[in-house]
């Protein structure tokens, strides 16, 4: 044995001191966190279940586009994960405008929407698992190269997870046969029955997210419903600031570590803290991003001041005519207000029109139903006429 073995192996000693042993379908897994890891899971106690970062400053209208927004992000990250090459701006263009989905990429990134959407309103419901393939028939709708395999668990061992880079296999899952224990198993853990011991819900997220990964109870999507589940695992046990994350785009970021994570786990006999303390790193991170979005987010509020001076016009039609400004050949349509706004249809519809007989926007016809609204050929001297009052 020689000495970097030897620190291995102490380390490894040392580690199984505070070890716990879990099972799933009968497969062995251990964990042990070190010392430090509960400082940063004290700091998700306070601020993930806490106030949105100056919350008093915040309207409601703010932390639903910030809610928005952050669904987009996470969605189309999740996706990017998977494989999907379509651009955030393209993807969030159809997302706002509910422009239908040109190809799988973007009809990826449209489910993923809808699956958050949706785990939101079931937040508080248990785990079964009914409801799991309803997460994995949604996330998957109309992606699948076999379509009778969306919803449905797989029922063949023909599944191996493939190195993206090396083309190497890195993961065989446990046989099809294993999956009704395994999910009966999973239930249980995700709706806290009969705990031997205590396991801090962040750190039982990751679990679970791992599991999926581990187990690939389907023949696609696996990465998607884990991501999912963690998401919704977090929510349920009242971390509703994990609303406003995207921890998908800090994996994307990551997409390496988080690979090795995995990894590291099945060759150190099932360890499931190689992953747990990836996962810690990634939603500090997604937090501290969310502050940086918040306080960028109050700078061009605080632009939007002269914009407010304009009599008559609310703090949404502000931003309208900001955002026309700063992209000229912007086009906007009345859905697009709805998402980015949270707003009804009429009222969205109100506020576009009164924008045009302001003469800062124009109607443009596309058909008998359907309008468009851009840039007016008044806009520059319309808007220095309301700003010199």
């Amino acid at each position: 044995m020689n000495y970097a073995e030897g620190l291995w192996q102490l380390a490894k000693v040392r580690r199984e001191i505070g070890q716990k042993s879990l099972k799933f379908a009968k497969h062995p897994f251990i964990l042990s966190l070190p010392d430090l890891l509960y400082s940063q899971l004290h700091h998700f106690d306070l601020h993930l279940g806490g106030s949105l970062g100056g919350q008093s400053e915040l309207s409601e209208s703010d932390k639903h586009q910030y809610l928005i927004g952050s669904i987009m992000e996470e969605s189309i990250a999740s996706s990017q994960i998977e494989g999907a090459i379509t651009s955030r701006i393209v993807a969030k263009d159809m997302l706002r405008k509910n422009r239908p989905p040109r190809n799988k990429s973007e009809q990826m990134i449209l489910n993923n929407y809808q699956t958050i959407q949706h785990i939101l309103q079931i937040k508080s419901q248990p785990l079964t698992s009914e409801s799991l393939l309803e997460i994995h028939r949604l996330i998957t709708a109309d992606t699948m190269e076999k379509p009778e395999e969306t919803g449905q668990f797989r029922q063949h061992d023909d599944i191996h997870v493939v190195d993206a880079i090396e083309g190497e296999v890195i993961h065989t899952p446990p046989s099809h046969t294993t999956l009704p224990a395994f999910i009966e198993d999973l239930c249980g853990f995700f709706n806290d029955e009969t705990p031997k011991f205590f396991i801090h819900p962040v750190v039982k997220a990751s679990i679970i997210h791992f599991l999926i990964g581990y187990f690939h109870p389907f023949t696609d999507g696996n990465g998607r419903t884990a991501r999912a589940l963690f998401y919704w695992y977090l929510l349920k046990k009242g971390y509703w600031l994990t609303e406003y994350l995207s921890i998908s785009r800090v994996i994307l970021q990551s997409r390496m570590q988080y690979y090795r994570a995995f990894q590291y786990t099945e060759a150190d006999e099932n360890d499931l803290t190689y992953f747990v303390i990836y996962q810690v790193k990634t939603l500090r991170k997604a937090y501290e991003e969310l502050k940086k979005y918040i306080d960028r987010k109050n700078t061009e509020k605080k632009q939007l001041v002269s914009f407010q001076r304009i009599e008559g016009i609310s703090l949404r039609q502000a931003q309208i005519i900001k955002l026309i400004q700063e992209d000229a050949d912007r086009i906007l349509n009345v859905k697009e207000i709805e998402n980015r706004f949270g707003v009804s249809n009429q009222t969205a519809r109100n506020d576009l029109q009164q924008l045009v007989d302001m003469a800062f926007l124009e109607k443009v016809s596309v058909n008998r139903k359907e309008q468009r609204f851009v840039k007016s050929r008044q806009f520059d001297q319309v808007l220095k006429k309301h700003l010199s009052r």
